[in-house]
């Protein structure tokens, strides 16, 4: 990951000082559709050039959040056009093998149509999901007004940190890219530690389901 920064550093450093905020919006949609682009890193040099009086910085907030809202609707629709008929016959063919079945898929669908709404909008402000979370709401069908609504908010949010991270670090507006780190460190543990919790319950209530099974006979 560090070498692939220091590979595309220069060229995003030139994509935005060249082509500014039109720069900033397509690095941002690139960056939903192509998850090595870091956000962390685009935002906050954005927001040291607002800082420096080259860029006015809620248009560089704008210019962000619009560009990964326009990268989640791209990956909305590969979710709602081809995602869960393409999952649905791989289960078919080797969920045994995962220990899934088309009904462990549908529970999940349900979970995320009843629940859907914030798991979007949390996603958002996560590093390591906030772009694919657009994937399974395409596939649950989620309406498109609530999810570009709850996207649009939560990619303000996120811009809006690390733009105004990199006007306050100034020239030192990398250090921004330590903070993440640490927090996507915690996020992953927080997330190691509820998928840990589920697959408990989903064992649990497989084994119950298959003791009633058992002694209906």
């Amino acid at each position: 990951m560090a070498a692939a920064l220091e590979f595309m550093r220069p060229l995003i450093e030139q994509i935005i000082s060249a082509l500014g905020y039109p720069g900033v919006f397509l690095i941002m949609l690139l960056e939903n559709l192509f998850p090595p682009i870091p956000s962390e890193f685009v935002m906050p040099f954005a927001g040291f050039l607002a800082g420096r009086g080259g860029m006015d910085f809620w248009a560089v907030v704008a210019a962000g959040t619009g560009g990964s809202v326009a990268g989640a609707i791209v990956l909305y629709y590969v979710g709602l056009l081809a995602g869960e008929p393409l999952l649905r016959t791989f289960i078919r063919r080797w969920g045994r093998i995962w220990m899934m079945s088309e009904a462990d898929l549908d529970r999940a669908l349900a979970f995320f149509e009843r629940r859907g709404y914030v798991v979007v909008f949390i996603a958002r402000v996560i590093p390591l999901i906030r772009s694919l979370i657009s994937i399974p709401a395409g596939m649950a069908r989620m309406p498109l007004l609530p999810f570009i609504m709850l996207t649009t908010i939560g990619s303000a949010i996120w811009s809006t940190l690390l733009a105004y991270a990199g006007l306050i670090l100034g020239a030192n507006w990398e250090e921004v890219l330590v903070y993440v780190k640490q927090y996507e460190r915690v996020m992953l543990v927080v997330m190691a530690l509820i998928l840990v919790v589920g697959a408990w319950r989903w064992f649990t209530l497989r084994r119950r389901a298959g003791s009633r099974v058992a002694t209906s006979y």
